[in-house]
């Protein structure tokens, strides 16, 4: 386009200077002027093909960088969905993971209630044996060793009343494993699986939303059976009630407190992923478990 209007223009200058000039020097000149015109038109041509061709390549280059930084962002969106569900499936894990070592912690302490009463059994009889070859007690003589009266007869043995109370609370018949759980601290606050009973009690509350009385309850499991099974549990859970009454500053203290008590415990880990969604990941950790 640019070419034939130079070569217009330069035709018009030819006619208008012609009437003055000498036919054999007109020839000459326009000759000339034609085959200057030529060359210029022809590296215009030159000129708009590369320009062309630049332009081709730089158009699939922007169109490559466009393509590539869509397939980089959908890349970028995939990538953090899966970071979401694997982190989601990580939680459900390890809560999974919690529940099942929870039981099988409390199998154990069957377990070892059960010998710990075989075991008084066997002494029983041994002193029974004893008493055989011994002359007998004068009629009216107190038993050293005899219970409280009523004892026996107001509840029963404390591996039926824990095992029954456990059984509910598996059931999710709360109302029940709560009495039983109560009866049993009542009775036998002094046993190894009175921490458990508290515990119990204190997660049942919280489960129904009465995170006061939960935080409470947490605070008997951890100040009168501070080597128990359940003191971690207790401590994890007693963060959480407090984040549940709007008490963030004070749960965010127990969580790191914990995390700092017992650092390699799986309610570490859980502490440690509640405190990552809370943004308190690098919180200082409490002196103390009691929260005022």
């Amino acid at each position: 386009m640019i070419h034939r209007r130079i070569t217009a223009l330069v035709v018009l200058t030819v006619m208008l200077a012609a009437p003055v000039t000498p036919a054999f020097a007109v020839s000459k000149e326009i000759i000339q002027l034609q085959t200057q015109v030529q060359e210029l038109s022809d590296r215009m041509q030159r000129m708009q093909q590369s320009f062309d061709e630049r332009m081709g390549v730089m158009r699939s280059l922007v169109e490559q960088s466009t393509d590539n930084v869509n397939k980089l962002a959908e890349s970028v969106q995939n990538m953090q969905k899966s970071v979401q569900q694997q982190s989601t499936d990580s939680q459900t894990k390890i809560d999974q993971v919690s529940g099942q070592i929870q039981t099988l912690n409390d199998s154990i302490d069957e377990l070892k209630a059960r010998l710990a009463k075989a075991s008084k059994q066997l002494d029983d009889i041994q002193a029974q044996q004893q008493n055989v070859v011994q002359p007998t007690q004068p009629a009216g003589s107190p038993a050293s060793n005899a219970p409280p009266a009523g004892a026996a007869l107001q509840a029963p043995p404390a591996d039926v009343l824990y095992n029954n109370a456990l059984r509910d609370y598996n059931a999710a018949r709360y109302d029940l494993a709560l009495s039983q759980f109560q009866d049993y601290m009542k009775y036998y606050p002094t046993t190894d699986l009175a921490g458990n009973a508290q515990f119990y009690i204190a997660d049942m509350e919280y489960r129904s939303g009465n995170f006061e009385a939960a935080v409470a309850d947490y605070d008997k499991v951890l100040e009168q059976f501070p080597g128990g099974n359940k003191a971690a549990a207790a401590q994890l859970k007693k963060g959480y009630a407090l984040l549940e009454l709007g008490r963030k500053d004070a749960g965010i203290r127990e969580l790191n407190a914990l995390i700092q008590r017992y650092p390699h415990s799986l309610e570490a880990t859980q502490a440690r992923e509640r405190l990552r969604k809370l943004g308190a990941s690098n919180a200082r950790p409490a002196s103390t478990h009691k929260t005022h």
